[in-house]
């Protein structure tokens, strides 16, 4: 790896690249249409993000759920909460929307008061009859409709809490897809071009606002929100980053050039997603913006180079070869660091993380080879930089920012170490005030019209993400057994203490029900039978669970009577809230259910995602702390200097803390979307302390290892790249806040600050760090092996 940072390795890439120009563009052009072809493997994701490994327990568990009782999130909900829905008018074009939604072929099941089923004893058959509880032919009448809305409300606690909330009046349906759809693209095809446009035909024959929710309704307009702020982003900062780039240089030329190299890396991140059959997700649909904000610097320091050494001999071949010798390791650098930010999450179990890290970092790498090619290139057929386009090299703005640098470093190095010390201890306090969150929900967009009637669901019916507990009872036919359901009973009881949880759905609710029925439906007879009654209810109850389409209860119970299923929902609570139910939850499920007879699992997706939260939490101090190794172990090949590396460190950890001290002071969690923030600013904060070591490398040859006068020297040189490239990054990961995902604003907030107390701690911390301690810093035999000159050329000390 030494010969990669050789002298003589960089000018051979450099006359490899000026000789072969029309090779070299070929390939690139080559390269662009294998990758094009590949686009037509991209696809979206159909199912939320999986935090977890699919060797963990939880995992496990969940996937063994879905193999004997399908896929959990099949439901949606429509509610209303209206005066008028118990009127003719209403109740006839409800009556028309829940038949024609029924009738498609995607669903499997509905159940709504228009065509709600009671049972009835059939004493001859020895079953229970469903009939219907509704007489559309007499619907017409308001008198009519009046009746079922008190029976409805008064004698069927069956369906109280499914279908309708009792104290408040409001009524729903449930609209259960087939499975087999639910993670595809007919899910998709369904909601958005027949059950939408039918929702809104209902809301504007009535007026009546109808609310719609459930997860695969859900999951569909939050991943077309996705796919419509992956062309927002994409715009918003190639927009930006250019018009930041032509305000730096004032070329059409070179801002032309950098457009056109990161629209080549957003078509190769593209390419890679379709090469390894990736999904789109939450994730790796920011990649492509990354590609710009991270390619518009990597542009900025090629051409601020070429500007410079032009500016200084007025040779162009010679500032071409240059731009590819001189910065080719610092780019090479700052682009592996900036990678290896992004490869930390590869490490980790989760499928959802490596493939945002393979991506990421397989763009930055290639991105790189892109623009150290394209740009002397693109300048050799160019003619010679015009006097208005090396101004910027010394404008006023600029100008008076570096001198401001320079004096606080050289007259006032205590007191930016007092400040930095304060800063930190503040913001330690911050950090141990973070809390962390692990909703499903809380990161969807808050101004959509599908969040707000979550919300209203959460309010109505308790929630509508959905939390799975299956009980075994290691024999045959053994759910059905009274002291099973008596057990399930005492377990439904504790959730229906819970605030936070919905009435919890299971056969337990049919066997009540049938009891009731067997007493002429008189409600107050819902309960469980008593062992004198067992023999002739339970019988009846068996009967009426056949696996008939319109029964509700056949997703219940396993196929073999020994698996019993009791499902509730939740509302969004969050990692904390969420652990003491549980806790909650399984004391009694432990009290009631003996080990050695029943083996009792709890899963869903809303626990399931609490603990990818968890899973991630755990592993962030191990990401980093791996990000941080392997960023340190490119630096010592780099400038063979242990010393160094820690110098180097120390600025680029402290915005790390004072971001943990900020997401504490203002109450922002640590969730999936803000752990991803410590990881990836690190790699792109150290791009900068790379750039102002390489170029102090330099400096000190031509200064005769003269500490102050190398330091000094290298703020003048690398400053203005410095600060021009943190511009850059920090409106670039600023577009991010145009986002309605709270975790998409949080990420790109959290690492714009982040990377603008980097910069600042780069340009004043680090070369104070350089000047205060040991001198031995500069020991030739230390700080750079005598055969291995990595940064300078001997030819060029004296220019």
């Amino acid at each position: 790896m030494n010969k990669w940072f050789s002298l003589g390795f960089w000018e051979l890439i450099a006359r490899i690249v000026l000789r072969n120009r029309i090779l070299m563009l070929s390939i690139i052009v080559v390269i662009t249409a294998l990758l094009a072809l590949q686009w037509k493997n991209i696809q979206f994701s159909f199912t939320e993000a999986n935090l977890l490994p699919d060797d963990n327990s939880v995992n496990m568990e969940y996937n063994a759920f879905l193999n004997k009782f399908g896929e959990e999130g099949n439901l949606i909900v429509v509610g209303v909460k209206d005066d008028t829905f118990f009127s003719p008018k209403a109740f006839a074009a409800w009556n028309k929307l829940m038949t024609a939604i029924k009738a498609q072929k995607e669903v499997d099941l509905v159940v709504s008061i228009n065509d709600l089923k009671q049972l009835k004893k059939n004493d001859s058959l020895q079953t229970f009859e469903l009939i219907p509880f509704v007489d559309i032919n007499k619907t017409n009448s308001q008198e009519y409709i009046n009746s079922i809305k008190k029976d409805l409300f008064q004698n069927m606690p069956f369906y109280e809490g499914l279908l309708f909330n009792k104290k408040s009046g409001s009524i729903r349906s449930a609209i259960y897809l087939d499975k087999q759809i639910v993670n595809t693209a007919g899910r998709k095809e369904y909601i958005v071009n027949d059950f939408i446009p039918k929702i809104n035909a209902f809301e504007k024959e009535t007026g009546i606002d109808l609310r719609v929710s459930g997860m695969p309704y859900i999951r569909t307009l939050n991943a077309m929100s996705i796919l419509n702020e992956i062309s927002l982003f994409i715009g918003a900062s190639l927009l930006l980053t250019s018009l930041i780039f032509f305000f730096f240089f004032r070329s059409f030329r070179a801002t032309i050039i950098a457009i056109l190299i990161v629209i080549i890396g957003v078509m190769w991140t593209f390419g890679l997603l379709g090469l390894f059959n990736y999904h789109i997700t939450v994730l790796t649909a920011l990649v492509p913006t990354l590609v710009i904000v991270i390619g518009i610097p990597n542009c900025i320091f090629l051409t601020n180079k070429y500007q410079q050494e032009y500016s200084a001999h007025r040779n162009k071949a010679k500032a071409l070869q240059r731009v590819i010798t001189k910065v080719g390791t610092a780019t090479l650098m700052t682009n592996l660091t900036t990678a290896a930010g992004f490869a930390t999450f590869i490490i980790t179990s989760s499928q959802l993380l490596k493939e945002f890290g393979i991506i990421s970092s397989l763009s930055i790498v290639s991105l790189f080879f892109l623009c150290l090619i394209v740009i002397p290139i693109y300048y050799s057929y160019q003619p010679v930089p015009k006097q208005k386009h090396l101004e910027h090299l010394n404008r006023n703005y600029t100008r008076v920012f570096i001198n401001w640098i320079e004096k606080t470093v050289k007259h006032n190095r205590r007191y930016v170490y007092s400040i930095a010390l304060i800063v930190f201890l503040v913001s330690i306090i911050g950090a141990l005030k973070i809390k962390t969150s692990g909703s499903l929900i809380e990161d969807m967009p808050k101004n959509t019209s599908f969040y707000k009637d979550i919300l209203f669901f959460e309010k109505e019916f308790e929630g509508i993400m959905p939390l799975e507990i299956t009980v075994d009872t290691k024999r045959k036919k053994g759910v059905m057994k009274l002291s099973t359901l008596s057990k399930m009973d005492e377990l439904q009881q504790t959730i229906e203490e819970i605030p936070e949880l919905s009435k919890p759905i299971s056969i337990l609710n049919l066997v009540k029900y049938s009891k009731q029925a067997y007493y002429n439906g008189n409600p107050e007879y819902y309960d469980l039978p008593s062992s004198q009654e067992q023999g002739f209810i339970l019988g009846y109850a068996k009967n009426a669970t056949k696996n008939t389409k319109d029964n509700l209860m056949k997703s219940y119970v396993d196929s073999t009577g020994q698996v019993a299923r009791i499902t509730t929902f939740m509302r969004d609570i969050g990692t904390g809230n969420m652990a003491k139910i549980e806790d909650k939850l399984w004391t009694k499920a432990n009290e009631v259910f003996p080990k050695d007879r029943y083996n009792v699992v709890m899963t869903g997706k809303a626990l399931v995602f609490e603990k990818g939260t968890q899973y991630l939490l755990d592993n962030l101090v191990s990401s980093l702390l791996f990000a941080v190794f392997l960023i340190s172990l490119l630096m010592v090949f780099m400038f063979r200097s242990f010393k160094m590396v820690v110098v180097s460190l120390i600025p680029n950890l402290l915005p790390l803390v004072i971001t943990a001290g900020l997401m504490g002071f203002f109450g922002i969690p640590l969730k999936p979307s803000t752990i991803l923030v410590f990881s990836i600013a690190f790699g792109l904060s150290v791009d900068d302390t790379i750039h102002f070591l390489a170029q102090y490398r330099q400096e000190l040859k031509h200064n005769n290892w003269k500490i102050k006068k190398s330091v000094f020297a290298t703020i003048k040189e690398s400053g203005i790249s410095m600060f021009y490239t943190s511009v850059v990054l920090f409106v670039g990961f600023s577009v991010f806040l145009l986002s309605d995902f709270g975790g998409t604003v949080a990420l790109g907030g959290l690492i714009a600050i982040t990377l603008a107390f980097g910069m600042l701690s780069n340009l004043m911390l680090l070369p104070c760090l350089v000047l205060t301690l040991n001198k031995s810093l500069t020991n030739k035999q230390e700080f750079i092996e005598p055969k291995i000159d990595i940064l300078n050329n001997p030819n060029e000390v004296d220019d």
